[in-house]
């Protein structure tokens, strides 16, 4: 008996904008209980094939079908800006048409899934439904997200970067929960060894073609089998490049002369038709961003921060600890401690200067990587957003070819930010980053949405930063490939 299929399209084409296409006559198919990697660069589409799943778009033309009765939940990347002043409680009952009595018996069920503790009020060890959603650390948002898709026990469970602000721990209990999972799964996530632990097969979204590829197997057998692949397909059409090559000379040698020397010619030009439609469509693989550096504000002497007491989370309630901290031009710190404890909360009191405890340097450029971009203006282009951070007569020639290395090309450049993927609004502010000149840099969570064959060159950006670093990042891989001087351990103070 063939297995159930769950979910499929079937020649979906989709456009945002007219003749600028998403999804060309893309189809796939998943069956039920797959576990499914959804994989494409930044901006191909991937986000908006969750939301043509969801049905919050239409396609162009084509067919999306579920089986019938099939429920569709979806994690976002990120808390929507109108959800920030909600309390816990307020948002999860926007999952329901109706409002169910037992909301909160639900919420507590689902939150303790994600290996976070619901009480009626703050205690110990336990969060209450009355807590603003935009209080919570990057990491308790990021479980947020995972329990809101889950509260209505969904058939077909999407994940739009459900590893983002996560730590170790979060990320092992995620991973014990979604193969617990007895239904369907599909996820778009740029952390490879967490994805290779789970999923089985890898639908392919290529940003050139706009079609779709279905592959199974784990994460890196399809990586790989793509890369051999490629491979394969360059070096046939090099050896039909040198046939095609050979045959045209010898039509123009033969097509000058008489009689069957010309007939010889009309059949090899016959034969080398043939050999160039043959050559194979190369699938071009993830483009990677240019290297890079972000050059720093200049004159930089002394102690640029100066730490001494710093404001954490304990049993859910906030305490102040005294700290010792000097950062210089050659300190590059990394903040540590576990989700919860107040990481994003003190980088985001560093930036905004309501940092009592804590004294920067006159005049200092602060260079800063949102976990949630809350820093960028949504409603203005990326060329004028460029435009805001630049500090010398740069013209928009040169921040044209700057946003180019950071894959942000001509035809988005007028494009609104809130119309960028999630990627895309990562790598327009390393782009910004390079504009401004920093005089310190604060990171939080800087791998967040960013295709992880871009992560060297923005690790070896930062290690040559000639100017200090403020960072939070839970990718361990990242954090041991950066130049890290100096540790803040908010969970030992």
């Amino acid at each position: 008996m063939a297995e159930e299929v769950v979910l499929r399209f079937d020649k979906v084409s989709f456009e945002y904008v007219h003749k600028k296409p998403v999804l060309n006559e893309a189809s796939f198919s998943v069956r039920k209980g797959a576990k499914i990697t959804l994989m494409g660069q930044n901006g191909s589409g991937k986000s908006t094939i969750f939301n043509l799943i969801k049905g919050d778009i239409k396609p162009k033309s084509g067919q999306i079908s579920i089986s019938l009765g099939a429920t569709v939940g979806i994690a976002s990347q990120t808390i929507s800006r109108n959800d920030l002043n909600l309390s816990i409680e307020d948002y999860f009952s926007k999952a329901f048409s109706v409002v169910p009595a037992d909301l909160r018996s639900q919420i507590a069920k689902v939150m303790d899934a994600v290996n976070v503790s619901i009480g009626p009020e703050e205690s110990s060890g336990a969060i209450s439904l009355k807590r603003r959603v935009g209080d919570l650390s990057g990491g308790q948002q990021a479980r947020l997200l995972l329990a809101f898709a889950m509260i209505k026990n969904p058939d077909i469970l999407l994940l739009d970067e459900p590893t983002n602000n996560l730590d170790k721990e979060g990320i092992d209990h995620l991973l014990g929960f979604l193969i617990m999972y007895p239904k369907t799964v599909i996820v778009i996530s740029h952390d490879a060894d967490f994805l290779n632990c789970f999923t089985e097969g890898v639908i392919y979204l290529d940003i050139f073609t706009h079609q779709t590829e279905m592959y199974l197997g784990d994460y890196y057998s399809v990586v790989e089998e793509i890369s051999k692949r490629v491979e394969r397909e360059q070096m046939k059409n090099a050896q039909l490049k040198k046939q095609i090559l050979d045959r045209k000379e010898k039509v123009n040698f033969f097509a000058n002369k008489g009689g069957k020397m010309r007939k010889l010619a009309s059949k090899l030009r016959e034969e080398t038709e043939e050999l160039e439609e043959n050559m194979v469509d190369v699938r071009k693989e993830d483009k990677v961003i240019r290297k890079f550096s972000i050059p720093v504000q200049e004159d930089l002497i002394g102690n640029i921060v100066e730490i001494r007491s710093v404001k954490i989370f304990k049993d859910n309630k906030l305490v102040v600890k005294k700290v010792k901290k000097d950062i210089n031009k050659k300190i590059h710190l990394s903040v540590v401690g576990p989700n919860g404890i107040g990481k994003s909360t003190f980088l985001r009191s560093l930036v905004s200067e309501k940092h009592e405890g804590v004294k920067i340097a006159d005049d200092i450029r602060i260079g800063y990587y949102s976990q949630d971009f809350s820093n960028l203006n949504f409603q203005e282009t990326v060329l004028d957003s460029l435009k805001n951070v630049v500090f010398d007569n740069s013209d928009s020639q040169h921040l044209r070819t700057v946003a180019a290395g950071f894959l942000l090309t001509g035809d988005i450049m007028d494009n609104l930010i809130c119309e960028l993927s999630e990627g895309q609004k990562g790598l327009l502010t390393f782009a910004r980053l390079v504009l401004m000149r920093p005089g310190l840099l604060i990171l939080d969570e800087p791998t967040n949405h960013i295709n992880f064959r871009h992560l060297p060159l923005i690790a070896e950006a930062i290690n040559n930063f000639h100017g200090p670093v403020i960072l939070v990042s839970h990718m361990e891989k990242f954090v041991e490939s950066l130049k890290i001087n100096e540790e803040l351990d908010l969970g030992k103070l």
